[in-house]
């Protein structure tokens, strides 16, 4: 299976389905990741945007995908960004690793990178292109953003997808440990002890110790 991954910042993807990465590529599935941002100066230090290369770089080897594709827009830009460029990285990705299954971030997220991700990802992926026609596309959730939007019924996250991760929670919190400058300690929304909890209830909620869920935007069988 061939899957493509994207995320507006570094640590989306792990925190969203990084278990379920993890479980693709134990089944053998070829996994392209795609980055829309990067830190800049001068906004982080030289030695700081290194650090955080180091860890992309580190992440990708830790969750085995085959290629990590990364674009240059300005971390919390992308609403200055035309969405033209945006849609054409992607489009060079997807052209690429001709993907069958996408997962995305959520529309309805407060970070506005995330919805102008998402947006341009559906156009990329319009369901008559017969070249780049994934069978699904799923968004994830991603804590302390997902959760933080507004409480209107049209930006709630509600999912209707939910993959088993138990055998892969561990190591999916291993992963996360080496986001050193992203991920914050405990207390907080992205910290070790919330992440755990969010994959403990989408579990509960079907039966399981531990899952991730999305919500599926389309499926073309």
């Amino acid at each position: 299976m061939r899957i493509l991954v994207l995320s507006a910042h570094p640590d989306d993807e792990t925190l969203g389905c990084g278990g379920t990465l993890l479980r693709h590529v134990h089944e053998g599935a070829d996994v392209h990741w795609f980055i829309a941002t990067r830190a800049c100066e001068p906004q982080w230090d030289a030695g700081v945007i290194a650090s955080k290369d180091r860890e992309i770089e580190q992440v990708g080897s830790a969750l085995g995908v085959a290629e990590i594709h990364r674009a240059a827009f300005q971390t919390t830009r992308l609403d200055q960004v035309p969405q033209s460029e945006l849609m054409e990285s992607i489009r060079a990705v997807a052209e690429r690793a001709l993907p069958e299954v996408v997962y995305c971030v959520s529309g309805r997220d407060i970070h506005s990178d995330h919805r102008i991700l998402f947006e341009c990802m559906t156009a990329v992926f319009k369901p008559f292109h017969s070249r780049l026609r994934p069978r699904r596309i799923l968004c994830y959730e991603c804590l302390s953003s997902s959760d933080a939007a507004p409480p209107f019924a049209e930006r709630v996250f509600v999912p209707n997808v939910f993959v088993e991760i138990g055998g892969h929670i561990e190591k999916k919190l291993s992963i996360l440990d080496l986001y050193r400058s992203e991920i914050p300690p405990d207390p907080h929304p992205r910290g070790p002890s919330a992440v755990r909890a969010l994959a403990r209830l989408r579990g509960a909620t079907i039966g399981v110790e531990f899952a991730e869920a999305f919500v599926l935007i389309r499926e073309i069988v």
